[in-house]
């Protein structure tokens, strides 16, 4: 069992942390796509992923066509706030791949457009636009992961 949570040029050293924990934690991969908002040395990533870095399951590339290039064929799954479809949905299997857009501005609209694997995480207020990263990805993650092992 492994998902795989893709982050497209993140931003923000912290998430990427946490992200990473948060991966290592589930059993995840991590495919983290440049550029970066930071350096992988960054002492923030250190902190947030704290000593478990060095034993996560971690992919870096050079762009985003690099990873296309590889994984195209691959179950690729799109999360945007501008979404239809809530995360519920989503037909969760083993090596999924979860691309998650930048903090600042999420994915690229063309990455989003007539795309029919674009989820969203329901928000139920008008006054917020989008969830923190780290928060996203977890409930994301989790949710898969109850769907696939709910009756273990």
């Amino acid at each position: 069992m492994a998902f795989n949570v893709v982050l497209v040029e993140p931003e923000i050293p912290n998430n990427t942390g946490n992200i990473g924990r948060l991966c290592l934690a589930s059993g995840s991969h991590l495919h983290l796509i440049k550029p970066f908002g930071f350096e992988l040395t960054d002492s923030r990533l250190k902190r947030a992923g704290l000593d478990y870095w060095q034993h996560l399951s971690v992919f870096i590339y050079e762009d985003l066509a690099e990873f296309m290039i590889k994984h195209s064929d691959k179950n690729l799954v799109y999360f945007s706030s501008h979404a239809t479809k809530n995360h519920w949905k989503i037909p969760f299997e083993d090596d999924i791949f979860l691309v998650f857009g930048k903090e600042s501005v999420g994915l690229s609209s063309t990455m989003t457009e007539n795309n029919k694997d674009l989820y969203k995480i329901p928000m139920y207020s008008e006054h917020i636009r989008s969830l923190n990263l780290a928060n996203a990805v977890s409930i994301v993650l989790y949710e898969g992961l109850r769907q696939r092992y709910k009756s273990v």
